[in-house]
């Protein structure tokens, strides 16, 4: 979860607190995804203990996230409505809701982080009202995007997530090439997505938050504008190609290049063309030096022992460990800072001669650095289907390692 949902969240919940709607109740979760771990873990930092998280994946059931149980929503019902409250931090809440309100649960249902702002399914004048300004708000921002770059096709990438702004980067020339466009405008959620923009050429870009992102992607389809085009897999926006993983799993890169491009399965990927070089690169010891990626903002987090098992492995070996770190972020213990840039990170990475992050946009950035290269696969699933994390995201000529319980770091 990024740091503006994450405040979002504290601040609903704070909000919950003070009015006292949560005390004497017992507390559901709904959804186990990263996003409800970070709730469940806020909670227990405030005194609170979530009673169960409720999920409809019948292959997470009787597992637990640190001992609340991941139980099925029928579960609810045994209870007393009135002494429940279900907290939901996922991004599903309008299915969620109604799910709980079609069994038959009358008790609190609360939403704790608003992601989707225009995916509201009441009919009420107030909403309607809503969703009219948030258009007429994203059609002003249509247009200026318009007038700033004229006679460009527009991409507008809906989320912060450097994945898959590297996945949809990676064929969108072949999008070009059979819609004959020759410019374009690749619209983003913050600096470093646009950097990992940058990575694949000298496309123009514009930088927008997630509020206005929402609502120019809601202007461009009311208005169904034909000069865009929004790359994503899970959404209303080109394919609702995510329900096929009910079925068998589709790496994300895969329903990127066949669902999303609608291109061949054999089509080769476009790979980064613009590289810079980090300009401390002399003070990394060539071949004996391991670039740690711990931090990443919508996958659950290792826990801080296995990256002292990994720490103390390479340092034993006379490894210097560096921490890849942003913002506010902290270097692991007995480790070195650095942060290289988006575009420097490749040469970091291979004048280090191993890398090692938790499963994130940055392994895909990364993907094809020249050194020894490993991802740790935090072992959760993947939405609300049945395949794991590793399953999905797994990096062709990478060690793909899932992290279960009990992991113990043994390499050679």
């Amino acid at each position: 979860m990024d740091q503006i949902h994450y405040k979002e969240m504290e601040e609903n919940l704070n909000r919950l607190l003070q009015e006292h709607q949560i005390q004497e109740k017992k507390i559901y979760l709904f959804g186990h995804c990263n996003a409800t771990e970070e709730l469940a873990d806020l909670l227990m930092a405030k005194g609170f203990l979530a009673a169960a998280i409720l999920d409809n994946n019948t292959a997470k059931h009787n597992n637990n996230y640190r001992g609340i149980k991941i139980i099925s929503p029928k579960s609810l019902l045994e209870e007393l409505p009135e002494q429940t409250i279900v907290c939901i931090a996922a991004r599903a809440y309008a299915a969620m809701a109604d799910q709980l309100n079609r069994m038959g649960y009358r008790g609190q249902v609360r939403k704790l982080v608003d992601y989707n702002s225009y995916a509201e399914y009441s009919l009420s004048p107030d909403t309607l009202a809503r969703r009219r300004q948030r258009v007429e708000r994203g059609v002003l921002l249509l247009r200026r995007l318009e007038q700033n770059h004229p006679d460009c096709f527009k991409i507008l990438c809906p989320f912060s997530a450097l994945g898959d702004i590297y996945f949809a980067m990676s064929y969108l020339p072949y999008l070009m090439q059979k819609r004959n466009i020759k410019k374009c405008v690749i619209g983003v959620i913050g600096a470093s997505c646009g950097q990992v923009v940058s990575l694949f050429g000298s496309y123009d870009i514009e930088v927008f938050s997630q509020k206005d992102m929402d609502e120019i992607i809601q202007a461009a389809l009311f208005t169904e504008d034909k000069d865009t085009f929004i790359p994503h897999q899970d959404r209303p926006y080109v394919v609702n190609l995510s329900r096929v993983l009910y079925v068998k799993p589709i790496p994300l890169e895969t329903i990127y290049r066949c669902g999303v491009f609608g291109l061949p399965i054999s089509t080769k990927p476009f790979r980064p063309i613009k590289l810079s070089q980090y300009n401390q690169l002399e003070q990394i010891e060539p071949g004996k030096s391991v670039i740690l990626s711990p931090y990443a903002k919508s996958v659950t987090a290792l826990k801080k022992e296995i990256w002292m098992q990994i720490i103390d492995f390479y340092q034993k070996k006379g490894f210097t460990c560096y921490t890849n770190i942003a913002g506010n972020e902290l270097p692991l213990p007995g480790t070195h800072p650095i942060s290289p840039a988006i575009t420097e990170i490749q040469s970091v990475a291979e004048r280090a001669g191993t890398f090692i992050g938790i499963r994130s946009g940055l392994c895909d950035v990364i993907r094809e650095a020249s050194c020894r290269k490993i991802a740790l696969y935090p072992d959760y699933y993947y939405c609300d289907t049945k395949w794991k994390a590793i399953d999905m995201y797994r990096i062709e000529g990478w060690e793909n390692i899932a992290v279960r319980e009990e992991f113990q770091w043994r390499k050679n």
